[in-house]
C-alpha cells in the first residue's frame, strides 16, 4: 500500500516529492542534533557530589555559550531561505507555468460523489459527444490536461495522491489546474476536506490509459447523469 502512494503519476510529482524530502532531511538532522546534544548536557551536567551549580547571567563573559545559540540560529536561517526558494520554484512550476492543454476535463464535487466531464471525440466540452461520469476519472497518458474545478454545496478538496495534487473546490468559483499523467494505471481520488457525515464515502476511481484503451474507452463508454455549473 505505501508503495502505491509513493508512485510518481504527473510531470510534477517528482519536484515535490523533492521538496517535501528536503525539508524532512533538514529537520531531521536539526532534530536528532539538538536532541543529541539535550542528552548529552544531561549527562555532562548531571548533579554529583562535590560540584556545585552554576548559573550563567552575563553573555559578555561568557561568549562560548553565546555561540551556541548565535551559530546554530544563523545556519538554521540559511536553511529557512533554502526552503522557501524551493517552494516558491516549485509553486511558481506547478501554478504558474502551467503548459497549454491538450484537453480540459470538467470536475464537480458534491456530498458525497464526484461528476467528471470529459470531452468526446472532438476533443472538446459543452458539446454533443461530452462523456460525463461519476466517480470515475479516464485520462491519457502523455496528455496535458487542464481542469475545471467547482463544487454544488460545500467546500471539498480535490485530491489525486499519486500525483501530488490537491487543490480546493469552492462553491460559486471555477477554479482551474492541471496535471499530465505519466504512469498508466488504477489509483485514488480522495476529498481532502471535510464535507459532511459522508466525507469518508467519497471516494473516486482515476484511470490512467494507453492511448489505445482510451481511445477505446472514448468510443465506448459508460454515461451517467449529467450537471452543469
Amino acid at each position: 500500500m505505501l508503495e502505491h502512494y509513493m508512485q510518481q503519476g504527473s510531470s510534477f510529482a517528482s519536484q515535490i516529492d523533492g521538496l517535501v524530502w528536503m525539508i524532512f532531511l533538514m529537520t531531521t538532522f536539526w532534530f536528532l542534533l539538538v536532541e543529541g546534544i539535550l542528552f548529552w548536557l544531561l549527562w555532562r551536567f548531571r548533579a554529583r557530589p562535590g560540584h556545585k551549580a552554576v548559573y550563567l547571567d552575563d553573555h559578555a563573559e561568557h561568549a562560548f555559550e553565546v555561540k551556541w545559540i548565535e551559530i546554530p540560529h544563523r545556519v538554521i536561517l540559511l536553511c529557512d531561505v533554502a526552503v522557501i526558494i524551493g517552494a516558491i520554484t516549485v509553486w511558481s512550476e506547478v501554478k504558474l507555468s502551467a503548459p497549454a492543454p491538450d484537453e480540459v476535463v470538467r470536475v464537480v464535487a458534491q456530498q458525497w460523489a464526484w461528476t467528471f466531464t470529459h470531452a468526446g471525440r472532438d476533443g472538446k466540452l459543452d458539446t454533443a459527444d461530452d462523456i460525463v461520469t461519476i466517480d470515475e476519472l479516464h485520462v491519457q497518458v502523455g496528455k496535458t490536461y487542464s481542469y475545471e474545478l467547482g463544487a454544488k454545496d460545500v467546500l471539498h478538496s480535490f485530491s489525486i495522491p499519486v500525483f501530488r495534487l490537491k487543490q480546493d473546490a469552492i462553491p460559486g468559483r471555477v477554479i482551474t489546474g492541471w496535471f499530465k499523467p505519466t504512469i498508466v494505471g488504477e489509483f485514488d481520488v480522495q476529498c481532502a476536506e471535510i464535507c459532511g457525515i459522508g466525507h469518508g464515502i467519497m471516494p473516486a476511481r482515476l484511470y490512467v490509459e494507453t492511448p489505445e484503451a482510451h481511445a477505446a474507452w472514448i468510443a465506448n463508454p459508460t454515461h451517467y447523469l449529467a450537471y452543469k455549473f
